[in-house]
């Protein structure tokens, strides 16, 4: 008996526009036709939400007609770790039978599977990482697509080290545990000359930049990337000392990247 060929685990880019009112940008700005292409024919989908995936899929439909009515389209939702808990850890080789290898089911069927976040790449920064580790422990294809992803994105625009550069997640949200995390980065990337980037809850964006302005050395340089890739994005790259002098406030609705460089 012939075995059924397995289908591949599609790794589909989403728009940055997730969350920010009245930013919902063209989809066909953002993301290549390919991979709108790819997302109009697939059939079963793995998703942080099932309500906001439904919404990608209409923007694709009005650019590429779906292969089937969005209603028979099978979207799965990944396990959700308690909010702020857990681990964030990849597991080196999933088991075929927890929940993370259940969800390649369709694959193992011979259908192509969909991975989506609300935002940017799947995998970077996002919990669908467990997913694709599960996908290389079954012996799944994993096929990424080219899309936006906010934290290449900041650093490319930043001016800083593009050679050598960590992302570090999220600080901690109490006081001192928080200046403590960014001077042990700031000797870190002054020691090895290497870009610091982090992110923050739109609505403590400007919580962590006066934490960054306080913590740091004038020197240091510090670049804050604020709805990248949306109408009224931008980027500014100073020295601490020249953020202090001229103060720029944050949007606590939009999305923003930090990244810092000590000389």
């Amino acid at each position: 008996m012939n075995k059924t060929p397995t289908g591949k685990l599609y790794l589909m880019p989403n728009t940055l526009d997730f969350g920010v009112p009245g930013a919902e940008v063209d989809l066909q700005q953002v993301l290549p036709l390919h991979a709108i292409q790819i997302a109009a024919r697939l059939g079963h989908w793995v998703a942080e939400n099932a309500k906001t995936t439904r919404a990608f899929l209409k923007r694709v439909d009005a650019v590429q007609a779906l292969a089937q009515p969005l209603q028979s389209l099978q979207i799965v939702e990944l396990p959700r770790p308690g909010k702020g808990g857990g681990s964030s850890k990849t597991p080196a080789s999933p088991s075929p039978t927890d929940a993370w290898g259940a969800l390649l089911a369709p694959t193992l069927a011979g259908h192509d599977l969909g991975l989506i976040s609300e935002a940017g790449l799947p995998a970077i920064a996002d919990p669908g990482a467990q997913l694709v580790a599960a996908a290389h422990a079954q012996g799944v294809e994993v096929v990424p697509l080219s899309g936006p992803s906010s934290l290449l994105l900041a650093l490319a625009a930043s001016g800083l080290n593009g050679q050598s550069f960590a992302f570090v997640g999220y600080l901690p949200v109490e006081g001192p545990a928080r200046m403590t995390r960014i001077r042990e980065l700031e000797v870190l990337s002054q020691k090895a000359q290497q870009t610091q980037l982090m992110i923050e809850t739109p609505y403590r964006n400007e919580a962590l930049l006066q934490a960054l302005l306080q913590g740091l050395r004038p020197t240091t340089r510090l670049s804050v990337s604020c709805g990248l890739s949306l109408t009224q994005g931008w980027t500014h790259s100073a020295t601490v000392a020249q953020w202090r002098t001229q103060p720029r406030a944050l949007p606590d609705k939009v999305p923003a990247v930090f990244a810092l460089l000590a000389p």
